[in-house]
């Protein structure tokens, strides 16, 4: 049973985010979803108290380091791949998650400011993170480094092993998805299934978010646009977090059968009740704290 602030905040969630059209066209679309989904500087500020901040422009990699003020207990990082839609947010807007996840891990967390859609439409954000990885592979070994990533950003990280595995390149010691968006085509069954009960989401949103990213239909299907079409074999190590009344809760769960039945280890939790990216509420919200507190066990665990 979902606790009483996931239940509070669950009706305030639907009122501010669930919409059945977004604007008449992609660049509508993306303005509406920027306004509303944009950070006010006081909540970035509240999010990082117990944190250092520090941005970064360089070798074309753009983001902002989270360091933990009472300082770092290992070796290892974390890389942030926030979500938006493909179409908005940014490291700041997502303060509330890489803050919990950088005092829960206590690790440094590098979160990635990539080329947002339609400006930059596919694979141009799945650049910039795989850029990101490769230059944090120059400070750091890839046994050190977990990548985690929220809805669009959980589909990123998925994608990001793809491009790592097809290059020969080392992948991270873990990833973690929470509430990840990896079938663009909306073909789970949980789409229409929980298209009433999902506080954010009707299933025509998934349609026309997906447009707005790609640049054609044949893009749809394409692995690294919808990782749930993918060869899965050679994972590292994956935890998957997400709500019960998700649209998107088969894009997680078949990601995770596929890791299996690929010969990798994968772990699904459904958490009861809680709206899409229920991590942000961290601090208000225990499922936010109780999703946090497992993911740092799983990452510090699988870095050596």
């Amino acid at each position: 049973m979902p606790s009483l602030q996931a239940k509070l905040f669950g009706p305030v969630v639907r009122v501010i985010m669930k919409r059945k059209n977004w604007g008449p066209d992609e660049f509508a679309l993306t303005r509406r979803t920027r306004r509303i989904l944009g950070a006010p500087r006081i909540s970035s500020l509240l999010a990082g108290k117990a944190v250092r901040v520090s941005n970064v422009d360089e070798e074309g990699v753009r983001g902002e380091w989270l360091e933990p003020k009472a300082g770092t207990g290992g070796s290892g990082v974390v890389l942030y791949v926030h979500g938006g839609g493909f179409v908005s947010c940014s490291p700041a807007t997502h303060r509330p998650i890489t803050a919990a996840m950088a005092r829960a891990t206590r690790l440094s967390v590098f979160a990635i400011d990539y080329r947002l859609a339609p400006e930059h439409r596919f694979p141009a954000g799945l650049d910039d993170v795989v850029a990101a990885y490769r230059w944090l592979r120059k400070k750091y070994p890839s046994e050190k480094i977990a990548v985690v990533g929220d809805s669009a950003g959980g589909g990123l990280t998925l994608s990001l092993c793809l491009r790592l595995r097809a290059a020969a390149e080392s992948l991270p010691a873990a990833i973690v998805c929470f509430s990840p968006w990896t079938d663009l085509t909306g073909s789970g069954e949980s789409v229409e299934a929980n298209g009433g009960r999902d506080r954010m989401f009707y299933p025509k949103t998934v349609h026309d978010f997906a447009k707005a990213y790609i640049n054609d239909e044949s893009d749809l299907t394409h692995p690294l646009a919808s990782p749930v079409f993918a060869d899965l074999r050679s994972f590292p190590p994956a935890l998957f977090h997400i709500g019960s009344t998700e649209i998107l809760v088969d894009d997680a769960r078949r990601i995770h059968e596929n890791i299996i039945a690929a010969g990798g280890r994968s772990e699904l939790e459904v958490f009861d009740g809680v709206f899409h990216c229920w991590q942000m509420g961290a601090g208000l919200i225990p499922e936010a704290d109780d999703s946090f507190r497992k993911a740092a066990d799983f990452i510090l665990h699988h870095l050596k």
